[in-house]
């Protein structure tokens, strides 16, 4: 290995600690509808999944008019359940958990269900609670979103759960006969009288709904996602992760009727919807409709965290937890693909000095933003130069981390396309600064015009940008270079340098010093 490879691999290992890699670890969650297996890279503060299967089961289905598990339903979790404790063992998983929900708790037959459970996957299973079912979702939901305020409700096969959430404080939960299968199941199929039903047990939920009004509705569960993912579809939507992705309720109501009243196979893009789901769509959307008109949220925001990332972020210790789930994924990508992640955390500093001598204030959570996308800055490095821009924004608005919605997404992925392709504004997509809004927009061009200033200086390199200051003085933006790096000053730098002048409207200089 030559001297230049060898010194990109120092540099590159030097951003990663001297800690032991984390193991994987694995929840097999047993629903009403669904048995899934989520492996993930480990226990941290922003954890990967490393492998995801589900079968749909449908266990839940009848429980609560014949009072028993049916028994292929029973016969396919046992056989998918035997399945994922071999793929867990070829994961290497070093612990494994196993959740049991709603079908489980109602059923007469559950507990015998349970003891087979137990040994097909080689581990005990905790049999959830309606509180404790609850209990988890809002964590998951604190792990998946950066200080959440609001509701949480996770709709399953069998169950809803409703939980108050301010920050990482989570209220006293209620459960309710309410997932889907419970609903087709005790309103004979029949959306009028499902209504009803729904009408009749959210008085339960008063106590949760009366705090809803003005604030967010986190929405939890796969059902909710499906109809998530329609929606987007139906709107043209420019990001497909469902994680964040909020919808306006009067906006969500118009949708939910649509689906309520039109057959599910005639939606936009109803394939991407698996077929045992479908018919689950209508009562999902009488739910929701429900929730909304008596809760009147502000928002309704999905979440892809629930009762699994719960159970693991209730793993982590006080520090850990009080992390930021998205500094703490960007830290990884940067880790994983810069060719020098001690620079990405030097930006940090870098274009906080910056900030400083701006004019205008800076929000926490702009900030918070800021520091994400100097971490993400070179993830695209590896790509051809041509494409180097376009693979980051692919990258960054698809990655799997939580902690931002999707305006904020956008955002990071405009401000690293610009660190690329410069900061011409009409380059860029529309959609995402129509996504980002004007002042995310303006401020992402801001970042690339920072770090479009940084890479020439320093190759990319830790260790360089603390000696050459960059900052508004007397009107200008400077750069200052020391003596010995003065002939970095060239007409390249000198015009970046300017260019990020302009995003402010001011003029830009180098000296030398």
């Amino acid at each position: 290995m030559g001297p230049q490879r060898a010194s990109l691999t120092l540099a590159h290992s030097a951003g990663r600690d001297a800690r032991e890699a984390p193991t994987p670890v694995a929840i097999i969650d047993i629903g009403s509808n669904s048995v899934r297996l989520v492996a993930y890279d480990g226990l941290t503060r922003a954890p990967t999944p490393l492998y995801n299967e589900k079968v749909l089961c449908g266990l839940g289905r009848n429980v609560l008019t014949t009072g028993r598990l049916n028994e292929e339903a029973v016969r396919r979790a046992l056989t998918a359940l035997a399945r994922f404790r071999v793929l867990c063992a070829t994961m290497r998983v070093s612990r494994l958990f196993v959740l049991a929900t709603a079908a489980a708790r109602d059923a007469e037959n559950g507990p015998a269900f349970l003891a087979a459970a137990a040994e097909a996957c080689g581990q005990p299973i905790e049999l959830l609670s309606g509180r404790r079912e609850a209990e988890l979702s809002a964590l998951g939901v604190v792990s998946g979103f950066h200080a959440p305020d609001g509701v949480v409700g996770d709709l399953g096969g069998g169950s809803l759960e409703l939980v108050d959430v301010r920050g990482a404080v989570v209220g006293q939960g209620v459960t309710m006969p309410l997932g889907g299968l419970a609903l087709q199941d005790l309103s004979g199929g029949s959306l009028k009288k499902a209504g009803k039903l729904v009408r009749e047990h959210l008085k339960k939920a008063a106590p949760q709904l009366e705090t809803l009004r003005g604030r967010s509705f986190y929405a939890v569960g796969g059902t909710w996602r499906a109809l998530a993912r329609l929606h987007q579809a139906a709107r043209g939507y420019p990001i497909h992760v469902m994680h964040g992705y909020s919808v306006e309720p009067s906006d969500e109501l118009s949708f939910l009727e649509v689906v309520e009243q039109v057959d599910a196979a005639l939606l936009q893009d109803v394939e991407s919807v698996s077929e045992a789901r479908r018919p689950l769509l209508a009562y999902g959307a009488v739910v929701l409709e429900e929730i909304i008109r008596m809760g009147r949220p502000r928002e309704v925001a999905i979440s892809a965290s629930g009762v699994r990332e719960g159970l693991l972020y209730e793993q982590l210790d006080r520090e850990t937890r009080a992390a930021d789930p998205l500094i703490a994924a960007a830290s990884e990508l940067n880790a994983l693909r810069a060719r020098s992640p001690g620079h990405g955390e030097e930006l940090l500093a870098w274009t906080d000095r910056f900030v400083e001598t701006l004019d205008g204030p800076e929000t926490a959570d702009e900030r918070r933003l800021r520091h994400a996308a100097c971490l993400l800055s070179d993830i695209g490095w590896r790509a051809h130069p041509d494409y180097r821009g376009e693979q980051s924004i692919n990258i960054i608005t698809n990655a799997a981390f939580v902690g931002v919605d999707h305006p904020g997404r956008a955002y990071l992925a405009l401000a690293v396309y610009f660190r690329h392709e410069g900061m011409a504004p009409e380059k860029a997509s529309a959609m995402l600064r129509g996504l980002a809004g004007p002042r995310l927009s303006e401020r992402a061009r801001l970042i690339g015009g920072l770090l479009r200033v940084a890479f020439p200086i320093s190759a990319g390199m830790a260790g360089t940008l603390d000696r050459m200051p960059l900052g508004v003085e007397d009107g200008k933006v400077v750069l200052r270079l020391p003596a010995g790096w003065a002939d970095l000053a060239g007409d390249r730098l000198l015009n970046r340098v300017r260019g990020l002048g302009r995003v402010i409207g001011l003029d830009g200089r180098i000296e030398i010093v």
